[in-house]
């Protein structure tokens, strides 16, 4: 298990326009936004590595830009998890991780893995692409969390195998997506994704406060109620986990003053 247990909010990416003049002081340079940005969440998501791989220097570069503490977490490649068989990504995996990743040391956080709503769970295939993934690189340690989308994960077994080989399930907060809050790994991972314009916050007070409710009692080795479950099992865990937030998708705009609210309830 992680040592920190540390509660950590963040956004997706640091590159927004209608964020400059808004979260991003006027007159700001473009260079600096990450260094500002990372100063004031606990943890961004990067999706760029999700369409194309990076450079090694570019690692390096986020990694100087961001204090200690922090957390950078990445989407990995699609032509990883959208294959028809998982059995057939070894290759795949290993060019993703071999593009740089190892550049962000300390800095780097979850690697998370998106599949598409049509892939349906395979207990054999997904264990056996389960098992490819590397627990480190280059003497960097890596944990990983699976967002799956297909209601055939909605399952005890599944939930079962993300226990056995210590792998989260990314629980989102969606109009969209189906949601599994089982807790299955040493850390946690959310995906907050019903910002909207109209509230400065994003998400109203009581929608906040549910979250920070969530957020404290996954940090404590709990399951809170009012989340969707797939599986009765209790599961054993430890306090004092790392737990990640990110406010993803819906009004953008909103989402550092979402990250920025939600840290306030989890402090008060």
């Amino acid at each position: 298990m992680a040592k920190s247990g540390i509660i950590r909010t963040g956004i997706g990416g640091w590159t927004f326009k209608p964020w400059r003049g808004t979260f991003y002081p006027k007159g700001l340079r473009q260079a600096d936004e990450l260094h500002h940005a990372a100063t004031h969440v606990g943890a961004i998501e990067i999706n760029g590595t999700y369409y194309r791989l990076q450079k090694p220097e570019s690692f390096a570069k986020w990694r100087d830009a961001a204090p200690d503490g922090f957390k950078f977490t990445i989407k990995a490649s699609r032509y990883c998890t959208n294959r028809k068989d998982l059995r057939d990504t070894g290759e795949s995996i290993e060019r993703f991780c071999n593009q740089g990743i190892a550049e962000l040391g300390d800095r780097l956080g979850p690697i998370f893995w998106q599949f598409m709503a049509t892939k349906k769970f395979d207990a054999d295939e997904f264990e056996a692409f389960i098992e490819m993934l590397p627990r480190q690189w280059e003497g960097v340690g890596l944990r990983h969390a699976v967002d799956v989308r297909h209601e055939s994960f909605i399952c005890p077994e599944f939930v079962a195998l993300m226990r056995k080989h210590n792998i989260a399930i990314v629980c989102p907060d969606s109009d969209k997506f189906l949601q599994i809050a089982d807790q299955t790994a040493d850390f946690s991972y959310a995906r907050l994704m019903r910002c909207r314009e109209d509230i400065d916050t994003g998400y109203s007070a009581a929608e906040l406060d549910h979250w920070a409710h969530v957020a404290q009692s996954w940090h404590g080795g709990a399951q809170p109620d009012g989340l969707d479950y797939a599986s009765d099992a209790a599961p054993k865990l430890a306090k004092k986990r790392d737990v990640f937030m990110f406010f993803i998708s819906g009004a953008k705009v909103r989402a550092p003053a979402a990250a920025s609210a939600l840290t306030q309830r989890i402090e008060q």
